[in-house]
């Protein structure tokens, strides 16, 4: 039998026996063996809530606990059962009995209930009490820690599967504390369970002996009561470890070592409190009447644990160490030499500036994470448009007003937005309730309103979506960076890509370039694709494409349709929603009229339309597109492919986010559903 299969049946199986144990009489010899188990098993598990990193590293725990419980109870049962018919229940309880605690029942007694006392009041009222405050503080944080992953996961500082992951480590933490907070009352009904069977077996065992078997009254205690109060210390002493184990979970925090890795790293920082408690200890022995040896050998050992210590480094002195290496490895250059001049001459392609108030969020030293996320959002980039994002320089800049940052690309300002300290962004529409600052949301104008970091809870539960500084700086970047992806990929950039795609497929590259076409016409066709938001992942179907369209014409527009056409159905599942994509399209009429005022030039086709024409297009557009986004889906014209292009130029301006597809790009398993009919004169419902 394999061992998946053996735990399968072997817990069942045990649980099943620790119920039967209650019913049916065990020898002796078995009873000695499973209290040994016991012991054993407490002791197991009192080292291992010693050695966890972190309370989830055993979150079989509160379960384990349930079991101990059961299985302690149940030999309690079954010690009773032999010691009140045949007086005798074992050597461990009989050794219990009389050689731990000298043969004396008051003294069994006390050691008893001092021990009750440590576990069910110290211990375990503790342990509870941890539980209950951890389960509640951590139902509590669940929403704000699911926030913080979503914005992780949106800034790309992870991925989906790292996302459900730290998801379900979330819910399995609650859970556990949860868990842990119904398993301490085991422990706690435990100790009076315990106490309520000593006091009826030393009742049953004095009847039992004196009544049914005539014997004296001290007989009977030394035969029948000394065996119960061992049967109670026999369990208490796995029961106690077993509370002290529930009380190291419970309080346990997650760290990169186990427990005592921590108290020896941690007592190693306290150089100066080793040094003063040493020398506390030894001035103790000056009391008069206080034996001296003692004091000296504790004193003693303090003080020297504490010569073995190395003292904490600073912060002060760690930033200073860290500066003067970075001096010794910068080379001097003068300000007016050509390369200092150059390197202020350097435009980069994406900037970020920031006023003097928020630099907190791109220094790591006063907890800003703005840096890595960025670094997160370029493999995000990548991964969704295929090309590799510059390096985003952030900088701050005196000039900015207070909470403003800035974002330009090529030395060009683009975008720019608030992010006021110690604030959060509430997005809404019920936000009247909040104090704040009223503003719009940076990428969809949605209506938002900056509040304070403490209303975060409040605006959550009135329906609000709460977000980080770091967080809309992130996406405000990255919308940016989606909308002008086409102006950031460069030559260079091309180059890369191509000799990727040639190491893995160096046919497809050699057909394409440079024969075929040219490293700058292939980087104008990807810059179109990304123009109009088509990922440019699948490189080595588009250079196919390219290769075979290139060898009847180098024009824009052929290319670029040629390359939609491959990556239709890509495309297609962009604007899908729930399996269907919903179309506008244009009357045969109009798109026939459209043909034929096509006019190309160098820079690709172009339509002669007159204004009122446009108008009257622009306006049946708008209004299917307001009513497909109330209906929660992103509608999409479709036209001819001769026309795709050009009609694309025309409208880019009034609808920047309406995609154009050709009808040959129509493909996948999305439904296609029409939802209007652009006509000359006015819209048709489909």
């Amino acid at each position: 039998m394999s061992g998946l299969r053996l735990s399968q049946f072997s817990v069942p199986v045990a649980v099943v026996a620790i119920i039967a144990m209650m019913i049916v009489p065990l020898p002796p010899a078995a009873l000695d063996l499973l209290i040994s188990c016991n012991i054993a098993f407490a002791l197991v598990v009192l080292l291992m809530s010693m050695y966890v990193r972190k309370p989830l590293d055993f979150s079989i725990f509160p379960s384990l606990l349930l079991v101990a419980t059961l299985f302690r109870l149940a030999l309690n049962v079954s010690v009773t059962r032999q010691v009140l018919v045949n007086g005798y229940a074992g050597q461990v309880v009989d050794a219990f009995g009389h050689f731990v605690i000298g043969g004396s029942l008051v003294v069994g007694l006390v050691i008893f209930l001092i021990l009750i006392v440590i576990q069910f009041v110290v211990i375990t009222n503790g342990a509870g009490r941890v539980a209950e405050v951890g389960a509640r503080f951590t139902l509590d944080a669940m929403p704000g820690k699911q926030m913080a992953i979503d914005a992780d996961l949106n800034a790309g500082l992870i991925d989906d599967d790292e996302a459900r992951r730290r998801r379900r480590e979330i819910a399995a933490e609650a859970d556990f504390y949860g868990a842990m907070d119904g398993g301490s009352k085991f422990v706690k009904g435990d100790a009076i369970a315990a106490v309520i069977i000593t006091i009826i077996n030393l009742v049953g065992g004095l009847l039992i002996g004196v009544l049914q078997r005539g014997m004296e009254v001290g007989e009977a205690v030394s035969q029948y009561s000394l065996l119960t109060v061992g049967d109670g210390l026999v369990s208490q002493v796995p029961a106690l470890m077993l509370s002290v184990a529930t009380g190291l979970v419970v309080t346990r925090a997650a760290t990169d070592q186990d427990m005592g890795a921590d108290v020896i790293t941690q007592f190693g920082m306290q150089q100066r409190a080793l040094q003063l408690g040493g020398a506390g200890v030894l001035a103790m022995m000056l009391i008069p009447g206080l034996p001296k040896v003692p004091f000296i050998l504790v004193g003693g050992t303090i003080l020297f644990i504490a010569s073995r210590v190395k003292a904490p480094i600073t912060a002060a002195q760690e930033a200073e160490v860290r500066a003067v290496e970075a001096r010794a490895k910068t080379p001097v250059v003068a300000p007016d030499s050509p390369e200092a001049l150059i390197e202020e001459m350097r435009v980069d392609p994406v900037e970020l500036e920031v006023a003097y108030d928020v630099v907190d969020l791109v220094d790591p030293n006063q907890g800003g994470d703005l840096l890595a996320r960025v670094k997160g959002l370029r493999r995000k980039l990548a991964l969704e448009l295929g090309m590799m994002l510059p390096p985003v320089r952030t900088r701050d800049d005196l000039e900015l007003p207070l909470s403003t940052y800035r974002i330009r690309l090529h030395g060009v300002e683009v975008a720019r937005g608030q992010a006021p300290p110690l604030r959060v962004l509430a997005i809404g529409d019920n936000l009247d309730v909040l104090p704040g600052e009223d503003t719009r949301e940076p990428v969809f104008g949605l209506p938002a309103k900056w509040i304070s970091a403490d209303l975060q809870r409040q605006a959550e539960l009135s329906g609000a979506t709460v977000v980080d500084r770091a967080s809309v700086v992130t996406t405000h970047l990255a919308e940016v960076v989606r909308d002008n992806a086409s102006r950031l990929l460069g030559r260079e950039d091309v180059r890369f890509l191509v000799d990727a795609v040639k190491r893995n497929n160096p046919v497809v590259v050699e057909e394409l370039t440079p024969a075929v076409l040219t490293l700058g016409e292939i980087q104008r066709v990807l810059q179109q694709l990304l123009e109009e938001r088509v990922p440019i992942r699948d490189l080595v179907r588009i250079f196919e494409a390219l290769s075979a369209r290139g060898r009847h014409g180098t024009d824009l527009d052929g290319l670029v349709e040629a390359a939609r056409a491959t990556l239709g159905p890509a495309i297609c599942a962009a604007y899908t929603n729930d399996g269907s994509l919903h179309v506008i399209t244009l009357d045969p009429m109009v798109e026939q009229e459209m043909l034929g005022q096509l006019r190309t030039s160098d820079q690709g086709s172009f339509l002669l339309l007159d204004s009122a024409q446009l108008v009257s297009m622009g306006q049946q557009i708008t209004r299917l597109v307001e009513d497909g986004e109330r209906s929660g889906y992103q509608p999409v014209l479709v036209c001819a492919a001769q026309i795709r292009s050009a009609l694309r130029r025309l409208l880019r301006t009034e609808f920047p986010r309406l995609g154009v597809l050709a009808y040959t790009e129509l493909g996948g398993p999305a439904e296609i559903q029409a939802i209007g009919v652009v006509s000359g004169a006015h819209v048709r419902a489909a």
